[in-house]
């Protein structure tokens, strides 16, 4: 089953519990919390505070994503918070695997991402011991932004490569996902996708998850 996680980025803030309530209610399978420290993207969020605060008011999986620079530092915190899943990025991480085992040991799922410029093949040595695989399909920092098209055949290659390599890992797309191009990405083998001002910014979260059914198939 192909699962829609809203990104709380393009949430209202000023009611941030309400708005996951309803997310929630109205179907969600999970909630994308994206981590942005001002270095590694121009842009700066949210904290484990907050996180630990979401946690309170809904029973969906948290799916947590690192845009930080040095995430070892503060997986733990965000972990102890409530994540998950903690997804890291492959860029930001000096050492890859250990990074990874590390987040492994606290018995939650782990993920790694990668920006739009790097290659699927980062991924090769890594894909085995990881749970999501996450693709940017937008250079990261800032919701709103439009789907860059060269994101399609780079799904296409990833799932090529987790199917060679006879694994489960699922494939997590991030960034300018709506209703129109969910067919395209989950045709070529998406299996989460994120979607942010695309839901946030329709007035009947309910009818964007029951056409996101519809499209995928799980309806």
């Amino acid at each position: 089953m192909v699962k829609i996680a809203p990104s709380i980025l393009s949430a209202n803030f000023l009611r941030l519990g309400d708005e996951i309530r309803a997310a929630e209610a109205a179907g969600a399978d999970l909630l994308h919390i994206d981590i942005m420290d001002g270095h590694f993207v121009p842009n700066m969020t949210i904290g484990p505070f907050i996180v630990e605060a979401i946690r309170t008011v809904t029973s969906l999986p948290l799916d947590v994503h690192l845009m930080i620079e040095e995430p070892d530092k503060y997986t733990g915190d965000f972990i102890k918070a409530g994540a998950n899943c903690l997804t890291i990025h492959y860029e930001a991480c000096k050492h890859l695997h250990r990074t990874v085992q590390q987040i492994r040991e606290y018995g939650i799922n782990v993920g790694v991402s990668l920006n739009p410029a790097t290659p699927v093949w980062s991924l090769e040595h890594v894909l085995q011991d990881i749970d999501v695989a996450l693709l940017m399909s937008v250079n990261p920092g800032f919701g709103g932004q439009k789907f860059i098209p060269q994101a399609t055949e780079k799904i296409r290659t990833l799932r090529r490569l987790i199917s060679e390599k006879g694994l489960s890992t699922s494939i997590e797309v991030d960034g300018g996902i709506n209703l129109n191009n969910t067919a395209e990405v989950i045709s070529a083998g998406a299996d989460i996708l994120v979607m942010g001002s695309a839901f946030f910014n329709s007035k009947d979260y309910g009818k964007v998850i029951e056409h996101f059914r519809e499209i995928a198939g799980n309806g």
